[in-house]
């Protein structure tokens, strides 16, 4: 059975009184896996919902196939729900197919070939056939094993509820649900939030399995490179957004050369534009005829006067036309991309052989165990590891946020900034300039002004931090903590939520300056181009495999 594509025409879509989908296009037709890129706020989880069906367009229509999966935000189930009421409802259309082949099954083996019902009931059971065959129904339960141990969840009883599953492990049996029922088309948003390497990996050859269509919006870009066979740009174009065949790494380049154009042909239209209008404001008119005669023409005067009026007025005319035209059919001029520009993240501190941060024999328990680590003035350290192995915690001891038993010493005077991975202002109803001014100081603000570090919109500075994103929160957040260095910098996730654009910048940030950077990233784009020292840790019961690499 042919599998159904999934169709968008034209979708419009307004939100809050802003125009966040105009007019948009999308044909995913079976087998290929198509990626959704751009800055926050451009519509990508919008785009997902209207695909699914969750959220209706203000204009245009979408034409979907009748089994869609749709990776969700929350979990569809109610807290108290068992981890396996969730498996048997991913099983449940499986079972149905199994169930109703052998129903028919036994129906024709009633009916002889003769009887008029026999042909009916022949096609219902080619039909379902068909459709048990694309699900793979009769490997649904090993499926189902199969999914969940990838994924992490293997050693979680089914009768574990909801609610004693933590957010990433209630994630991932939302996205192990999907897997397992393997629907005609797939949506998902941020699928790779909380999945370690081995996880991530198992993700890519499931989704490169399917039969049918895939669209997922993501900031992972080791993800896209792996899974995509297109990428849809919907950061603003000259001709809306646009569709790349292949993965990120030929989007990269393929990208960066529509932008030159783009911008190329912007500035020659302005070129004509301003030629035109010089030709018809004044360089016509400066061989009028009613200039003053010379000798030499004095006998034909009043004939060349003539012939000059019909050029002149030949040549004005169509200057006039192609300005008009120009006017009405230009490109628009390529907006500003955020372009990160925060220059050092980091400050230098005294000189001084004396670390800034120093851990000896330092517990957190049933979350951290590390025998030593010291951290460098100019220090650059990748903190890496499955979950659950303490990432988050080392940065909150470091950070002097979390109490730890052993010892931990600080260089007298140093500075510590710490980007969390949840950015929650206390005043959502301050907007995004004043939540800024009020962080910093207004000295600071004025010095180091929010819309010069690249980080945030103009449009987006007079908003409600409260209506924000969360990439645009955290984006705030990291603006904060830049706007006025500190001698240690730590970032839990840095990339997380912000486009892949601006990951490339703040990445390339993070390699100079003074001041030292500690990152803790399950991104694998960025630590395969780290230049720094890495620490690995392992989950608790496995520290003796935790150990530092320099680079």
């Amino acid at each position: 059975m042919p599998q159904p594509a999934l169709l968008a025409h034209y979708l419009v879509r307004d939100l809050g009184g802003r125009r966040v989908l105009d007019g948009v296009c999308l044909t995913a037709s079976p087998g290929h896996r198509i990626g959704l890129i751009g800055e926050n706020g451009v519509g990508k989880s919008t785009l997902l919902r209207l695909l699914a069906g969750v959220d209706e367009p203000d204009a245009g229509s979408v034409t979907r196939p009748r089994d869609v999966g749709f990776l969700h935000q929350e979990m569809p189930f109610d807290a108290d729900s068992t981890l396996g009421a969730v498996l048997d409802e991913a099983l449940r259309e499986a079972r149905e197919d199994l169930a109703e082949l052998d129903r028919l099954g036994e129906e024709l083996a009633r009916v002889p070939e003769d009887d008029p019902g026999h042909r009916e009931l022949l096609d219902a059971y080619g039909r379902r056939l068909e459709q048990a065959q694309d699900r793979e129904s009769w490997d649904a339960d090993r499926r189902a094993a199969l999914v969940l141990g990838g994924l992490g969840l293997g050693a979680l009883g089914h009768d574990r509820s909801l609610r004693s599953l933590s957010g990433g492990q209630r994630g991932r049996l939302a996205l192990a649900a999907l897997l397992v029922r393997r629907p005609s088309a797939l949506l998902l948003d941020e699928p790779t939030n909380h999945l370690d390497d081995e996880a991530a990996a198992f993700l890519e050859a499931q989704i490169r399995s399917l039969p049918g269509t895939v669209v997922v919006a993501s900031h992972d870009r080791a993800f896209l490179d792996a899974v995509t066979t297109d990428l849809i740009d919907l950061d603003p174009a000259v001709d809306g957004p646009v569709r790349y065949g292949g993965n990120y790494s030929a989007y990269l380049s393929e990208k960066h050369a529509e932008r030159q154009r783009w911008e190329r042909r912007y500035a020659e239209e302005q070129e004509e534009r301003e030629e035109l209008r010089e030709s018809v404001g004044v360089t016509a008119h400066r061989v009028a005829p009613d200039r003053g005669r010379v000798d030499n023409e004095k006998m034909g005067y009043g004939h060349r006067a003539g012939r000059v009026q019909n050029s002149v007025s030949r040549r004005v005319r169509n200057a006039t036309r192609r300005l008009e035209e120009l006017e009405r059919t230009q490109v628009t001029e390529p907006p500003r991309p955020l372009r990160f520009a925060a220059g050092d993240l980091a400050r230098r501190g005294e000189q001084s052989s004396e670390p800034l941060v120093a851990l000896r024999d330092v517990r957190v328990p049933g979350r951290l165990a590390l025998d030593r680590l010291e951290v460098a003035a100019t220090d650059r350290l990748l903190v890496t590891g499955g979950n659950g192995a303490g990432k988050s915690t080392l940065l909150a001891v470091l950070a002097g946020q979390l109490p730890a038993e052993g010892e931990v010493h600080r260089r007298r005077g140093v500075t510590v900034g710490l980007l969390t991975q949840d950015t929650v202002f206390n005043r959502p109803a301050r907007t995004v300039r004043d939540t800024y001014e009020a962080a910093v100081g207004p000295a600071r603000a004025a010095k180091v002004p929010l819309g010069s570090l690249g980080l945030m919109h103009g449009a987006d500075l007079d908003r409600p931090v409260g209506e924000l994103s969360v990439g645009q929160r955290r984006r705030l957040a990291l603006a904060v903590l830049v706007a006025r260095p500190p001698h240690l910098l730590l970032l839990d996730e840095p990339t997380n939520h912000l486009s892949p654009r601006l990951c490339d910048e703040l990445e390339e940030a993070l390699g100079t300056g003074p001041g030292a950077i500690v990152v803790a990233s399950h991104d694998r784009w960025l630590r395969r181009r780290w230049q720094g020292r890495e620490l690995r840790l392992a989950p608790e019961p496995d520290r003796r495999s935790s150990g530092i690499t320099a680079p």
